[in-house]
């Protein structure tokens, strides 16, 4: 993957006459100019499914990079006077990581339209690549690290004074600075560029007969619109676009739903006065009211925080091959050490798992079951879905009003996003439900360990944890056949 990605997307100079004979998809925004040079060892289609991969791997790192950052705003630090102003920041952070989740599903029903596997994976430390915004790092929110989400997100053609000093400050605040910083626009220009030629892509490659097995609004919107999504810190409703959860039957839609998603992102053009805002105009509305220095909006949470100490755990190297007589890049993490933090650190990360098996579980299985329709099995998984990302919230509220370690700096936990060691469902449908049995019962372990040793700790919590846990396990062990 990294062969491919270090030496084989390379953008070639467009002539006019390729681009007057370039495909028009039907709501797509113009290409730019730039045609894709197919690299060896790909026939079109296979570079199409690379590029959806590609794309859901950044997907997932943004949103777990925007739900740390979000979570990361408040606390005693912040004056009395600017709370107000912070929970509105948080609540705008989370609304961009539901839309990411959205953007994730979305790729994923293109990638099972053209019979492609899906790919809900993502690195921790991602290699450097044309197509990666920048370094994958958890860290709390800081003016260098809203200018590279500005970066990322932000239109072509964006320039002026502004824009000058946002580069530079997100070029100087990634944590390897010599790795250039990348729009995720690129990407979705590329993809459409490609899955719109017929010439590159066949028709027959396009499955309609998949949308059955796709996530649709109905199963997965639960019925926000228009900024009416759940909103976790209690502040005023907001004006937010909608979620894009969009199934794909044909070419046409397929191209369209990643133009809309690519949108979402960074808009067809600055606009000042738009309403509806696309990513990159509300993380520069935060960008231009954020404190450089002058106040604290975050809580003291660590950069990249782990569960384990191992070979790499505090200093995390990674060189470049493209560079490799400069000084290699460094990202630090952190382990999180005290014990009861700890646990709740690793009741987390099994949580996260179950998220996304519950996820990749629910498009193995065929037939819209329509909002809240738990009576099938699929409707069961997604609800679980629903049930996990509350979960995830919870945890990480917990986690970030806990110590990091037992020194008493005042120094707090996070949640630490470590993924795990594969995201492979089994092949046959009842060892699908075993795995799930097996991560219920690590979690209701976990649940009793916290129970048993901080007595009093979280306990309606948990206890309503333990209570749900056990009727999943029940269930799930009902799909697992008899001896």
């Amino acid at each position: 993957m990294s062969r491919h990605l270090e030496s084989l997307l390379r953008f070639e100079p467009q002539p006019a006459a390729l681009r007057a004979l370039e495909p028009k998809a039907r709501g797509v925004k113009p290409f730019f100019h730039t045609v894709p040079e197919l690299p060896p060892e790909f026939n079109w289609h296979d570079y199409s499914v690379l590029l959806l991969h590609i794309a859901a791997e950044v997907e997932h790192a943004l949103m777990a990079q925007y739900l740390y950052a979000a979570y990361s705003l408040g606390g005693p630090l912040v004056p009395s006077k600017h709370r107000d102003r912070v929970r509105h920041w948080q609540e705008v952070i989370l609304g961009i990581a539901k839309e990411e989740m959205g953007h994730l599903i979305t790729v994923q029903n293109v990638l099972r339209l053209i019979g492609a596997p899906l790919n809900l994976d993502r690195e921790d430390y991602p290699w450097g690549s044309q197509f990666y915004p920048f370094d994958f790092t958890l860290e709390p929110l800081t003016k260098n690290s809203l200018a590279r989400y500005v970066y990322a997100e932000m239109p072509a053609g964006w320039e002026g004074a502004e824009a000058e000093e946002v580069k530079k400050r997100a070029q100087q605040g990634n944590p390897s600075p010599q790795q250039p910083l990348h729009r995720v626009g690129v990407l979705y220009d590329r993809m459409q560029q490609v899955l719109a030629n017929p010439e590159w892509v066949k028709d027959a490659d396009f499955q309609a007969a998949t949308t059955t097995f796709q996530a649709s609004w109905d199963e997965w919107g639960r019925g926000y619109m228009r900024g009416a999504r759940g909103q976790s810190t209690g502040g005023p409703r907001q004006a937010t676009p909608d979620v894009i959860v969009q199934p794909v039957s044909n070419r046409d839609e397929a191209v369209a739903a990643l133009a809309a998603v690519g949108i979402q992102g960074e808009a067809l053009f600055f606009d000042e006065d738009a309403d509806e805002k696309s990513h990159f105009r509300r993380f520069l509305d935060i960008y231009r009211e954020f404190p450089d220095g002058e106040w604290t909006p975050t809580r003291p949470v660590p950069i990249n925080p782990k569960t384990e100490m191992d070979l790499n755990a505090s200093r995390v190297v990674r060189l470049s091959a493209a560079k490799a007589k400069a000084a290699p890049p460094v990202t630090v993490s952190t382990v999180i050490s005290h014990p009861e933090s700890v646990t709740w650190a690793h009741l987390f990360n099994v949580r996260y798992r179950m998220l996304l098996m519950y996820l990749t579980h629910a498009y193995q299985l065929a037939g819209a079951t329509g909002q809240g329709d738990s009576l099938t099995p699929r409707g069961l998984l997604i609800n679980r879905t629903f049930g996990e990302m509350y979960n995830v919230r919870a945890i990480s509220n917990i986690l970030v009003e806990s110590p990091l370690d037992e020194s008493g700096s005042g120094a707090v936990a996070a949640p630490p996003f470590e993924m795990p060691y594969t995201l492979d469902l089994p092949d046959t449908e009842p060892d699908r439900w075993r795995l799930h049995r097996d991560l219920l019962e690590t979690a209701l372990e976990l649940n009793h360990s916290l129970q048993q040793r901080f007595p009093g700790r979280h306990a309606d919590y948990l206890r309503a944890l333990e209570d749900l846990d056990g009727a999943a396990l029940q269930s799930a062990l009902r799909m697992i056949p008899k001896p």
